[in-house]
């Protein structure tokens, strides 16, 4: 049976990389991954790279994803990627997909997989974990997500205030992922919702890489200057 191996390349730092997706990389003959817009990086490509098998000449294919909420442009770029990847698999390639973090959170790869699925059930389909920014983030700043009862919510975007809030009202420890440039906007509305001064404040930009920024304080201690406006940022909010 043909198959198409989806892998999560965690949060930016090779290393991280479980022993299973290194070898799957090395072993393919075709390396899929996701761009937001043709001519752009991608960042998934960017931390393997240093593993690649020069030797077999391994092709490269980006496949676009356009930042949009337009579900038609949604559904469209979800058919057309599924196929590229169905095509290539069928052909008898040995291909890979990759994605950051992990593939079943807030992922490309979820739509890929539900087409793929329904539309090539000859393809058989598996997938390999990889860490996901939380928990990185978590290791590096040496703050507990959860303990013992405690409730966690993810929170992927900031667009609706009023929902974030509700969370917060019932949740012990918040975790905001992806778009840096909307959490200032919470700050306020977390203390409204019962954070104190106190609570552990950590936010982190480009985890993993050069660029990388790491910063731990409390909520009251927090300022303008504190927040990060970069798409690829993580904040942690968690009552004492």
């Amino acid at each position: 049976m043909s198959e198409l191996i989806c892998i999560g390349c965690g949060p930016g730092d090779p290393d991280l990389l479980t022993v299973k997706a290194v070898n799957a990389i090395k072993n393919a003959d075709i390396i899929a991954c996701p761009i937001s817009k043709e001519g752009k990086p991608s960042m998934a490509l960017s931390v393997v790279s240093s593993i690649l098998d020069k030797s077999k000449n391994q092709e490269i294919i980006n496949l676009v994803f356009p930042m949009t909420k337009d579900k038609d442009v949604l559904e469209t770029t979800w058919e057309r990627n599924s196929k590229i990847l169905a095509d290539k698999v069928l052909s008898g390639k040995k291909v890979v997909y990759l994605t950051v973090g992990d593939p079943y959170l807030y992922s490309t790869w979820i739509y890929l997989h539900k087409k793929i699925e329904t539309k090539y059930p000859q393809i058989k389909i598996t997938v390999i974990p990889g860490i996901v920014s939380m928990f990185t983030f978590a290791a590096k700043v040496g703050i507990s997500l959860g303990e013992g009862a405690e409730k966690i919510s993810i929170v992927p975007s900031c667009y609706d205030l009023s929902k974030v809030k509700e969370l917060a009202k019932n949740s012990d420890t918040m975790v905001f992922l992806k778009d840096g440039r909307y959490f200032d906007q919470v700050i306020e509305l977390l203390k409204e919702a019962g954070f104190s001064d106190d609570s552990i404040f950590a936010i982190g930009q480009d985890l993993d890489t050069e660029h990388e920024i790491v910063r731990k304080l409390t909520l009251g201690q927090v300022t303008k200057d504190t927040m990060t406006t970069k798409y690829f940022s993580i904040m942690v909010v968690k009552r004492v």
